[in-house]
C-alpha cells in the first residue's frame, strides 16, 4: 500500500458455469493479499419504441438542488414517473433554457427501465479463441445480438457488441450485466455530475455523455470500485460534445433500486437511435474492476484511458501578459462598470442591475500592481458598495425578480472574511470593521439568491481570529471545524442536507468546504484538516472535464470566418462575431480541467474559464505530494486566453477566447460566450494567485507571500495577495510588487513574480512547458532605475529560477503610502437614528480619509437628503442616498432629510477623527 491506496498489480479473469449461468469473473489483487470477485454477467437490457420517445432534459425537482436529467414521453400513465417542476420566476438568465425549465407538462419518464418497451437477454453460450471470449444469444424476433469480451486489454477488459434490428423503431442497448450492490453496502458512489459520496440517485436516471465528465458511473465497496465505462471513441472531440450528438447514457439505479454501473447506447430518441431493417449499431464498454476508492479511481482512468497528463503550456501568452491585459480591460468601458452604482453591470441576466464579488479583487490588484488608477475607481466605490449593500446583486428597480436582486442599504453584504481583510489591509485603524464582524458572527443573512448563510460557524471565527488574534476566537474555530470533520468531512453525505452549503448549485457546496480547510491547516498545521481539504480537493476534480481524450492533431475552428455564436445570445439580439478561420493544436482547444458552470446550468455552460478553485488545489497538492491536484489546477489555467476570455466553452471550439481583442466589443457586439462583469476581477485575481502559488510550489516554499481571504459567493474565492511582507529564498520583508509591464520576456513560457526590498528588486521565473527555456528580459526602465535592465535567464523544463538585483531604490509610491500604519485610533463610526444612517470614516494608510455615510431609508420616505460638514452642504435628490466627503482630520456633521411634502428633519450632529 503507498499513500494509503492499493495499486493494481494483476487482474484474473475466470469463466463460471455454462448455459445462462455464464460469468465473467474479475479480481482485484492487493498484493497477493486478498483477493475478491465480482461477476460481470453477459446480459443486455434491450428498450424498443415504433415512434420517437422524445427525449428531452427537464428539472429533476430534487429538494434543495438544480439539476437537469433526461425524460421520455410515455403513453402508458401507470409508467409516467416523471412531474414537471414549476419553476420560479426568479430562475432566468444565462444559463437557464426555457425549452428545458418551462415547456408544456405531459405524461414522461426520467426512468431508464421506462423508457421503452424492455427485453433482457443473457447470453446462452460462450467460446473463447486465444484472449477473446465470444457470446451466443438466444434468437429473438425483433434484433441479433453479438458480443465478444478481450481479456488482456489494459487496464480494464473491453467487452464490444454489435446490435441489428429486425424490424425499424427507436433503439437502446443497455449494458445491464455488471455487479448489484445493495445500498448499504456501498461504501461510496458516483454518477455524474451530482451524485458523490452516498448520495444516491432516487431513481434510474441517464446521464448522458455530455453531461459526463468521465463516461461510467461507479460503486466503491469499501475494497475495490466497481464500474461500467464507454470507451473513448464513443465521446469524440469534435464536434463539442453536446445532447445531440451523445452517443449514450449512464446510469447507476437499477430496476430493483439496487447499484449496478450501467451503459446505454444509444440513447432512447437520441443520436443514432432510430434504426430500420439491415441496419447495424456497434458499441464498447470497459469494465472496470479497481482496488481504490472513487476519487482516485477517477484519476486512474482518466490518465490511462483517456490520455489526461501534464498537458497544457502557456503557448499563446504568458499568464503575466493576461493578467496585464485583464486589468488593463477592467478599466475601459468595454468592462461596464456604472459608477453611479458602485457596481459592475449585470445585463446578461437582469436588466439595470449591478452584481459585484467582492471589493479585495480590486484591492489586491491596487496594492500588488501599485496602481492607484483601480484603488480610485474599482477598489473604493466596491469597498463602499459591500458595507452599504444588503446583497450582491443590486437593482434600483423594484419590481425585478430575476435571481432576487435587493434594492435596499441595508450592509454590510462583504461577508466576515471580508471584512478581516479590510481590517488587517488598514492596520487594524478602521474599528468600525471588527464591530461589523462581531455582529455578523452572531447573525445569519442572506447575499445572493436566497441563500441563507449562518454567521456563527467555524470559518468566520477563524477569520475573527485572524482579525484580532484572540485565541479564544481559535478555539472556537478548531471545536467547531472538529465537530464539521466529524460530521461532514468524515460522513460520507446520503442527501443535500449539508447545512453548510445551503442551496446546491455551484459545486463548492457538493463537497466539503475544502479550500477553508487548507487555511485552518495552514494556521494550525493540523494534518486531520489538511487530509479533510485533500479528499474534499479530490472530489472537487470530478467535477472537471477529463473528456473527450486530446487528439495529437490540428482542429480547423471560425469555419467561414465565422466565430461560434451563442444561442442564448443570439436571442437577446447580439451581432455575430468574427474571426479567421484557422487551425489549432486540440489540446488547446481541450476543456479537459475545467468545470461546467453548476448543477444548475450544466446542459449549457459546458466548461467555464473561472477555476478559481486551481490555485488552492495546486497548493494542497504540494502539501499532500498529489501530482494528480497539481495537473488539474495545471490544465484549468494554463495557455488558455490573452486576455479576459468571458465566461465558457459552449457552442463549438474555438480560438475566438485567445485573442487579445476578444473582450474589447460592447455588450451586445459579445456573441460567442456571455460576459458577466463582476468576473473580470475576481478572475484577474485568480490569476495573481496561481502566479503566487506556482512559484510557492516550485520553490518548495522558499518564496512565500502571507494572504488574506477573498471568500466572494459561489466559487470565487481566492488568496489576497500584497498586504503583508513575504519571504523569497534568503531575503526577508519583502514586498510583493508587480505593476503593469514591469517586465518584457521574449519567451512565452516564462512566467513571473515580482518582489521589492527598500533596495533590491527580485525576481522569479516559472517555465510552463517541459522543454528548458532561455530567454532575454528587460526590466522597464520607467518603473526601475536599474543601470542595465535587460539580462538572459535560463528556467529548466518545468521549474524555477529566481534573481535578485541590487541597487534598485524604492520610491515613495502608492503602495507605500495605502499600506502605512499611521496608528490613528480615533472614532470612526457613528448610527444616526435620523434615516437610519450609517457613518464611517476611513482611515486609508497615510494615503487618505475619506468620510463615507449611507441611509437605510429609501425614496419612498424622503425626496432629499442634505449632508451639513465642516461648513459644506452636499445634496443628494436620488436614491441610494450617500455620500463620500474627503477630510483631513476631524469632521463633524448632521443631516438634513425631506420627505414627499417638503417637511425637513434634521439629524443629532456627530463628530469622528481626530479633534
Amino acid at each position: 500500500m503507498k499513500n494509503g491506496v492499493y495499486s493494481l498489480s494483476l487482474l484474473f479473469f475466470s469463466l463460471i458455469g455454462t448455459g445462462t449461468q455464464a460469468q465473467i469473473r474479475l479480481s482485484a489483487d492487493k498484493q497477493r493479499i486478498e483477493v475478491k470477485n465480482y461477476s460481470f454477467t453477459p446480459t443486455f437490457t434491450i428498450l424498443y419504441n415504433a415512434v420517437d420517445p422524445a427525449m428531452a432534459l427537464k428539472p429533476a425537482g430534487i429538494k434543495k438542488v438544480e439539476y437537469n436529467v433526461l425524460t421520455w414521453k410515455v403513453t402508458d400513465s401507470t409508467k409516467a414517473d416523471f412531474q414537471q417542476k414549476k419553476i420560479n420566476v426568479s430562475m432566468a438568465g444565462d444559463g437557464f433554457d426555457d425549452k428545458i425549465l418551462r415547456s408544456k407538462s405531459e405524461w414522461r419518464t426520467a426512468n431508464i427501465f421506462h423508457a421503452g418497451q424492455s427485453t433482457t437477454i443473457t447470453a446462452n453460450q460462450l467460446e473463447q479463441k486465444g484472449d477473446t471470449l465470444f457470446f451466443h444469444f438466444p434468437a429473438n424476433a425483433n434484433f441479433e445480438l453479438k458480443a465478444y469480451l478481450l481479456i488482456n486489454i489494459k487496464p480494464f477488459p473491453v467487452l464490444r457488441y454489435t446490435f441489428s434490428p429486425l424490424k425499424a423503431g427507436y433503439y437502446s442497448i443497455g449494458y445491464t450485466g455488471a455487479p448489484s450492490f445493495s445500498p448499504e453496502k456501498a461504501a461510496a458512489i458516483w454518477q455524474p455530475l451530482i451524485w458523490q459520496e452516498k448520495r444516491i440517485p432516487d431513481a434510474a436516471y441517464l446521464t448522458p455523455a455530455f453531461m459526463a465528465t468521465l463516461p461510467t458511473t461507479m460503486v466503491y465497496d469499501g475494497k475495490n470500485t466497481i464500474g461500467v465505462m464507454a470507451s473513448p471513441e464513443h465521446i469524440p472531440f469534435q464536434p463539442l460534445p453536446m445532447l445531440p450528438n451523445s452517443q449514450f447514457g449512464i446510469s447507476l439505479v437499477n430496476e430493483a433500486k439496487a447499484l449496478q454501473p450501467s451503459v446505454y447506447a444509444p440513447i432512447p430518441g437520441g443520436y443514432l437511435s432510430s434504426m430500420k431493417q439491415g441496419d447495424q449499431f456497434s458499441f464498447s464498454l470497459q469494465l472496470v474492476v479497481t482496488p481504490q476508492p472513487i476519487n482516485h479511481a477517477y484519476q486512474q482512468i482518466a490518465q490511462s484511458i483517456f490520455g489526461f497528463k501534464d498537458y497544457r503550456r502557456n503557448d499563446i501568452a504568458s499568464l503575466n501578459t493576461a493578467l496585464d491585459n485583464m486589468v488593463a480591460y477592467a478599466m475601459t468601458d468595454y468592462a461596464w462598470f456604472i459608477d453611479s452604482l458602485k457596481g459592475c453591470a449585470y445585463s446578461t441576466d437582469v436588466p439595470g442591475a449591478v452584481k459585484n464579488v467582492s471589493s479585495l479583487n480590486p484591492l489586491e490588484l491596487a496594492l500588488v500592481r501599485d496602481d492607484k488608477t483601480m484603488f480610485e475607481q474599482r477598489a473604493y466605490p466596491l469597498m463602499e458598495f459591500m458595507l452599504s449593500r444588503e446583497k450582491f446583486l443590486f437593482s434600483l428597480d423594484s419590481t425585478q425578480k430575476v435571481q432576487s436582486p435587493s434594492r435596499k442599504l441595508k450592509g454590510p453584504v462583504a461577508p466576515l472574511s471580508e471584512l478581516t481583510a479590510l481590517y488587517n489591509v488598514f492596520g487594524r485603524e478602521n474599528t468600525f470593521y471588527l464591530l461589523m464582524m462581531q455582529k455578523e458572527f452572531k447573525n445569519d443573512r442572506i447575499r445572493n439568491l436566497d441563500v441563507k448563510e449562518k454567521g456563527d460557524n467555524w470559518i468566520n471565527a477563524m477569520h475573527l481570529y485572524k482579525a484580532t488574534g484572540d485565541k479564544d476566537y481559535l478555539q472556537t474555530a478548531v471545536t467547531k471545524a472538529n465537530q464539521y470533520l466529524k460530521q461532514r468531512a468524515h460522513q460520507p453525505q446520503t442527501s443535500f442536507n449539508d447545512p453548510f452549503s445551503g442551496s446546491f448549485f455551484f459545486w463548492p457546496a457538493f463537497t466539503d468546504r475544502w479550500i477553508e480547510l487548507s487555511q485552518l491547516y495552514e494556521l494550525t498545521n493540523d494534518t486531520a484538516y489538511l487530509n479533510a481539504a485533500v479528499e474534499g480537493a479530490r472530489n472537487y476534480t470530478m467535477f472537471t472535464w477529463m473528456v473527450p481524450a486530446i487528439p495529437d492533431s490540428m482542429i480547423t475552428v471560425n469555419k467561414g470566418g465565422k466565430a461560434p455564436m451563442y444561442w442564448y445570445l443570439k436571442s437577446k439580439g447580439h451581432q455575430q462575431m468574427y474571426y479567421p478561420e484557422e487551425q489549432a493544436p486540440a489540446w488547446r482547444l481541450s476543456e479537459i480541467g475545467l468545470t461546467p458552470e453548476s448543477s444548475g446550468t450544466s446542459t449549457g455552460h459546458r466548461a467555464i474559464f473561472m477555476a478559481n478553485y486551481a490555485p488552492c488545489m495546486l497548493r494542497l497538492g504540494y502539501y499532500a505530494k498529489d501530482t494528480f491536484l497539481v495537473n488539474v489546477a495545471k490544465a484549468a489555467v494554463i495557455g488558455r486566453y490573452r486576455n479576459f476570455p468571458g465566461y465558457h466553452i459552449n457552442t463549438e471550439r474555438t480560438t475566438a477566447y485567445e485573442k487579445v481583442d476578444f473582450p474589447l466589443h460592447k455588450h451586445k457586439e459579445q456573441s460567442v460566450n456571455s460576459f458577466h462583469y463582476n468576473h473580470i476581477l475576481p478572475m484577474a485575481s485568480m490569476l495573481l494567485d496561481y502566479l503566487v502559488t506556482d512559484v510557492f510550489v516550485r520553490s518548495k516554499g522558499k518564496i512565500s507571500f502571507p494572504a488574506e481571504y477573498i471568500e466572494g459567493y459561489a466559487y470565487l474565492q481566492s488568496k489576497m495577495y500584497g498586504v503583508k511582507k513575504g519571504t523569497f529564498n534568503e531575503e526577508k520583508d519583502v514586498q510583493l510588487w508587480m505593476p503593469s509591464h514591469l517586465l518584457q520576456i521574449d519567451n512565452t513560457e516564462l512566467n513571473y513574480i515580482a518582489g521589492r526590498t527598500n533596495n533590491k528588486l527580485l525576481l522569479a521565473f516559472t517555465n510552463q512547458s517541459n522543454q528548458p527555456v532561455t530567454a532575454k528580459v528587460t526590466i522597464n526602465k520607467d518603473l526601475v532605475n536599474v543601470q542595465k535592465n535587460t539580462f538572459s535567464i535560463t528556467v529548466p523544463a518545468n521549474g524555477i529560477n529566481t534573481i535578485v538585483i541590487p541597487d534598485t531604490p524604492v520610491p515613495n509610491t502608492f503602495q507605500q503610502k495605502i499600506l502605512a500604519v499611521t496608528n490613528d485610533k480615533s472614532k470612526d463610526y457613528a448610527k444616526l437614528e435620523t434615516g437610519h444612517a450609517q457613518a464611517m470614516l476611513f482611515k486609508l494608510g497615510s494615503y487618505d480619509k475619506r468620510l463615507y455615510i449611507y441611509l437605510e431609508d429609501d425614496d419612498t420616505k424622503w425626496s432629499k437628503v442634505s449632508l451639513h460638514y465642516n461648513n459644506t452642504t452636499v445634496d443628494d435628490t436620488t436614491y441610494p442616498f450617500e455620500f463620500t466627503v474627503p477630510v483631513k482630520e476631524a469632521v463633524t456633521f448632521y443631516l438634513s432629510l425631506y420627505d414627499k411634502e417638503g417637511q425637513v428633519q434634521k439629524s443629532e450632529k456627530v463628530t469622528l477623527g481626530n479633534k
